[in-house]
């Protein structure tokens, strides 16, 4: 028999972050955890990412906080200033907010202000995103917020191979990294690799082939992507599915590339449309393959309004598979595909 490695292997979303910091916390003394609940009180988190890590790690490295996000991102910068290579953990990504000074004005700054000489190596990992009818204070998507600050690096990653080995990448980083998952993510399944591997930031992954309209999700709504490709393959149009994966740094190139072959765009995020990463995206793209666009490219965006408490209501305001079905459809609108019903 050989020793060849496994591709049944599956795990939850959670169950791979969770391999990911075991991992790196085994390889590396200086990674610690901080964040609320994480440890004793909370027994892994609010959605389970640390549970066993206190166990195996003890209180040393695996630290329950006051719930004050200023004073333990503070805290958390100082450990990584002073060698340490913290991951720091916001139950909610709308909790940030109380930290922007400690992100934002110091943590994103503070190697450029220093020449390079020292190394920032912080990640604050964080859940964010509409779905399960937890009302506008813990709702927000909040990506182009980090997105628009020098400095900071953001993540998001969509599958559980994907989560693994990106937060590897992260923790290895030394750049502030903001780690961003996707409640609704937590309990999707998927091939994990069991090796020791990471996948650079930058590199975007083309999850799905198509020949007639590129689709460019993040997160959450690459799941949607692939629901109304399904649905469009029925009528004969192939949609290719790219998630960025990281939109600091953002692979441009491979999204460009897609269009050279396609011609058409479609951009789709939670977060609200106005001045969302989508914007961004169709910007790069514009510059950097408008010669080969067939139409103008369409964005599928959360609305710009609070994300309501009711479910129903929720689901209104953020983007479903059938309204990626109607953008896709209206971007083929005329063209005539062998087999489709448009």
């Amino acid at each position: 028999m050989t020793d060849e490695p496994r591709t049944d292997r599956t795990l939850t979303y959670a169950q791979a972050l969770n391999e990911a910091l075991r991992e790196e916390m085994r390889r590396d003394p200086t990674v610690v955890l901080l964040g609320e609940d994480i440890a004793v009180w909370g027994g892994g988190g609010v959605f389970g990412v640390t549970k066993g890590l206190l166990d195996e790690f003890g209180p040393e490295r695996v630290r329950d906080t006051p719930i004050s996000e200023a004073g333990f991102t503070g805290a958390g910068l100082g450990a990584a200033l002073a060698g340490l290579r913290p991951v720091v953990e916001f139950m909610y990504v709308d909790f940030s907010m109380l930290a922007m000074d400690q992100i934002c004005n110091q943590a994103a700054k503070i190697r450029w202000m220093l020449g390079g000489e020292v190394p920032v190596p912080l990640v604050i990992r964080t859940q964010q995103g509409a779905g399960r009818g937890n009302g506008p204070q813990h709702s927000q998507s909040l990506e182009a917020w980090y997105a628009h600050t020098p400095g900071l690096k953001v993540v998001m990653p969509s599958t559980p191979q994907d989560a693994k080995g990106l937060l590897k990448t992260a923790i290895r980083d030394d750049n502030p990294v903001i780690f961003l998952e996707h409640k609704l993510l937590y309990g999707v399944k998927g091939f994990v690799p069991e090796d020791d591997y990471t996948i650079p930031l930058g590199q975007a992954a083309v999850v799905r082939e198509g020949r007639h309209l590129t689709c460019v999700a993040l997160s959450f709504m690459v799941h949607k992507a692939l629901e109304a490709a399904d649905i469009l393959a029925a009528d004969g149009v192939e949609m290719e599915v790219i998630d960025p994966r990281s939109l600091v740094p953002y692979d441009r190139e491979t999204v460009a590339r897609s269009l050279r072959k396609t011609g058409r765009l479609l951009v789709t995020h939670q977060a609200p449309e106005r001045c969302g990463y989508g914007a961004e995206i169709m910007a790069c793209a514009l510059e950097d393959a408008f010669d080969y666009l067939d139409a103008p490219p369409l964005r599928v965006c959360g609305k710009n309004v609070p994300i309501p408490y009711n479910l129903a209501l929720e689901a209104a305001t953020v983007p479903q598979t059938d309204d990626l079905v109607e953008a896709a459809r209206r971007l083929m609108h005329g063209v005539p595909v062998a087999g489709a019903t448009l």
